[in-house]
């Protein structure tokens, strides 16, 4: 008897966590794009306009590494940028997403984690509707192969799950430390330079590699490229090394998140 009222507790927690989750998210989205024309589909517009920045820059000067064709290189780029939008996106609205529910806080009973969690959300379905149907598309038309569309769900879940582990992480530090935007704009801008975005990892020097390997986004870029445009069944090592990013920091953002969320409410 006892088990079954405490699972039938945790279903009805469970239950109104995602109804909260929903309405934030329907708020958020309403809000960001009210009298927008293209609503969530400046998610795709940006990097679409970057990709088409980098091909004309970069394009004829890294071709060679991508089989000599420049058209390979704009869909290597495009998919770095989908990669580091949603993640920067992702991660710097939820870095003030606590504190900007403060007064919310203090006058009703929430769980202070949907918060963060709701802005990954709000760009993961930015994400779905935009982003994700071209990467389909790309995919079958270079590997012709359903197994590596439905590869395409590993790469695109670590990518969620870094952001969401980077967002529980930087929204309580925001709590403590109100400098902290500033700071992590630097944070962001030094991911993305380390990155594989506009240029192909075959470049970088082999001393620097090792560095370059902290980046949690580097094996999510290398595993989306490899499983959508190679052409080759997907690299199960790949896959794993994004998804062991992808459960690491978000296993190291829920255990701060949680260690500290009970001194939230006195600086709220």
């Amino acid at each position: 008897m006892i088990l079954w009222f405490k699972h039938n507790s945790t279903r009805l927690e469970a239950r109104r966590y995602w109804e909260l989750l929903h309405v934030l998210v329907s708020r958020n989205l309403k809000v960001r794009y009210r009298g927008s024309f293209l609503g969530v589909y400046w998610s795709l517009l940006n990097p679409l306009i970057m990709t088409g920045l980098y091909s004309a820059i970069f394009g004829t000067t890294f071709a060679s590494y991508y089989g000599n064709s420049i058209l390979n290189y704009i869909l290597a780029a495009f998919t770095a940028l989908v990669v580091i939008n949603f993640f920067s996106a992702s991660t710097s609205q939820a870095l003030s997403s606590v504190v900007a529910n403060g007064s919310l806080l203090n006058k009703i009973q929430l769980p202070i984690s949907i918060f963060p969690v709701s802005m990954v959300a709000a760009n993961l379905f930015q994400f779905a509707v935009g982003v994700f149907p071209l990467l389909t598309v790309m995919t079958l038309v270079n590997s012709k192969s359903l197994l590596n569309i439905l590869a395409l769900f590993f790469p695109c879940l670590a990518l969620v799950l870094v952001s969401t582990g980077v967002g529980f992480l930087v929204s309580a530090l925001y709590v403590f430390f109100r400098d902290l935007p500033y700071f992590y704009e630097l944070v962001v801008f030094v991911l993305w330079i380390t990155s594989p975005v506009f240029y192909p990892a075959a470049i970088v020097p082999t001393q620097v590699k090792p560095i370059l390997k902290l980046n949690p986004l580097s094996p999510i870029i290398e595993s989306l490229r490899q499983i959508s445009l190679s052409g080759t069944l997907p690299d199960l090592s790949l896959i794993w090394g994004a998804l062991l990013s992808g459960i690491i920091i978000f296993s190291l953002g829920w255990v701060c998140f949680q260690l500290w969320r009970h001194q939230f409410m006195d600086l709220l």
